[in-house]
C-alpha cells in the first residue's frame, strides 16, 4: 500500500505564508503525478496545484501567482508554498499521488488525510 502524510497546516493571518509538505511511502515503484486539492466547508473539492511526470504544472485559477508547487522525486515528496494568503484560502488541503505499486502490481491513486489551513486575523 501507499500512504501519504501531510504536514505544515495551521492558522495564519491574511497576507501571511505557509508551506505544506506531503511525503509518500510504501510499495512505490514510480509516481507519475502529485499535487494538492482543497475543500472548504460546504464546497466541492477543487484543484490547487498538480505536477506530472513530465514536470508539467497546473494551478487553480484562484491561487495562480501566489502558490508554488514543487517536488523532490528522490524523497517522493511534494511541497506547496502558499504566499499572500487570503481568508478564502481557508480549507482542508489534501495531497494526492498517482503511480505504480510494485507489490500489488497495480496503479495506485492515494490521498492524504488532509491538513487544515485557516487564514484569519
Amino acid at each position: 500500500q501507499v500512504q501519504l502524510v501531510e504536514s505544515g497546516g495551521g492558522l495564519v493571518q491574511p497576507g501571511g505564508s505557509l508551506r505544506l509538505s506531503c511525503a509518500a511511502s510504501g510499495s512505490i515503484f514510480s509516481i507519475n503525478a502529485m499535487g494538492w486539492y482543497r475543500q472548504a466547508p460546504g464546497q466541492q473539492r477543487e484543484l490547487v496545484a498538480g505536477t506530472s511526470r513530465d514536470d508539467s504544472i497546473k494551478y487553480g485559477d484562484s491561487v495562480k501567482g501566489r502558490f508554488t508547487i514543487s517536488r523532490d522525486n528522490a524523497k517522493s515528496t511534494v511541497f506547496l508554498q502558499m504566499n499572500s494568503l487570503k481568508p478564502e484560502d481557508t480549507a482542508v488541503y489534501y495531497c494526492y499521488a498517482d503511480g505504480y505499486d510494485y507489490i500489488r502490481r497495480v496503479d495506485f491513486h492515494s490521498w492524504g488525510q488532509g491538513t487544515q489551513v485557516t487564514v484569519s486575523s
